[in-house]
């Protein structure tokens, strides 16, 4: 009999996270759609007054959209799908579904320290450099430059998500509201020895080489600030507060989520475990667009400026 279930593969799975918050579903099911849409507005206003109005048109603020627009699509992968399985009692997946949300989840992940890397340098390069700043980076270079880590960052979480593909699972349980490959590996039942290395070495290699990027960036960024004007300092600094907050709360829920694997020890409760990962991805998918949109003075007049227009429309 245990030879016979060893050659059938698990094709769907339970998500206990979504059993263990019924009780309260109805509350997370609204919080997840109010999220969702204010993200959602937030993200469409920033696109929208940064493609329409000829003053946004500078790297920093396409790369700002690029971030908010990677952001869309790691909360439209994790809250919709809460939403609609919170308030129809489904706690289940299909292993497809499973990996899709897996591959858009750490698409959205590994994409946002790509992008913030590329934002660093976009600032050193604007205070380091003024005079060659336009030419060495411009609205083109920002697009090509964020293209190209998309494609490479799809290509890296492929090749992750099909070496799942190959595995054989006997566990149905996962541990959470949402599927990721971190959960599903526990279940497998044969070896798991390359897709954890492949996991291990291009997490390290990727968040220990963007983290060095960013923090020799900031750092040479805050160093030019210092000899320069009072006024132009307070300037380049607050840009650069801005993207600091953003980036340490990205990385700080991110990390958080990863290393709650190690740090749970059986001590802490099953809801408190699911509870972890439900906040912290929630705070990393939204944050950055509301940062963005109220601390970056050009965003923030320009998006007021189309809601009084469309205020005073709706008066007429």
């Amino acid at each position: 009999m245990s030879s016979s279930l060893k050659n059938v593969s698990v094709t769907n799975f339970v998500l206990v996270g979504l059993v263990e918050i019924k009780s309260f579903g109805y509350v997370c099911a609204v919080l997840a759609l109010a999220l969702f849409s204010v993200t959602l507005f937030m993200t469409s206003m920033i696109v929208y007054v940064t493609w329409t109005e000829k003053s946004l048109h500078e790297p920093m603020y396409i790369l700002i959209c690029v971030l908010v627009m990677n952001v869309m699509l790691g909360n439209a992968s994790f809250f919709p799908k809460l939403a609609i399985d919170l308030l129809s009692g489904c706690s289940t997946i299909s292993l497809t579904g499973c990996l899709c949300q897996s591959f858009c989840l750490q698409l959205y992940g590994t994409y946002e320290i790509f992008t913030f890397t590329t934002m660093a340098y976009d600032r050193y390069l604007a205070v380091g450099h003024p005079l060659r700043y336009h030419s060495l980076m411009t609205n083109v270079t920002a697009q090509t430059i964020s293209l190209a880590i998309y494609v490479f960052n799809v290509v890296i979480v492929l090749v992750g998500t099909l070496l799942t593909l190959r595995l054989t699972f006997c566990g149905v349980n996962i541990n959470n509201v949402f599927c990721e490959i971190l959960s599903l590996i526990p279940l497998a039942c044969n070896d798991i020895t390359v897709i954890v290395m492949y996991g291990t070495i291009l997490t390290l290699s990727l968040v220990i080489g963007c983290l060095l990027v960013i923090m020799y960036c900031y750092i040479r960024t805050v160093v030019i600030c210092l000899k320069l004007s009072a006024e132009s300092s307070q300037k380049a600094i607050h840009t650069l507060m801005t993207h600091i907050l953003a980036f340490s709360i990205y990385i700080v829920t991110i990390l958080f989520i990863d290393f709650r694997y190690s740090l749970s020890t059986g001590s802490v409760s099953s809801k408190v475990d699911v509870i972890i990962p439900l906040i912290g991805t929630g705070i990393a998918t939204t944050a950055n667009p509301l940062i963005y949109g109220i601390r970056t003075k050009a965003l923030r007049e320009k998006i007021s400026c189309n809601l009084y227009k469309i205020v005073g429309k709706s008066k007429e």
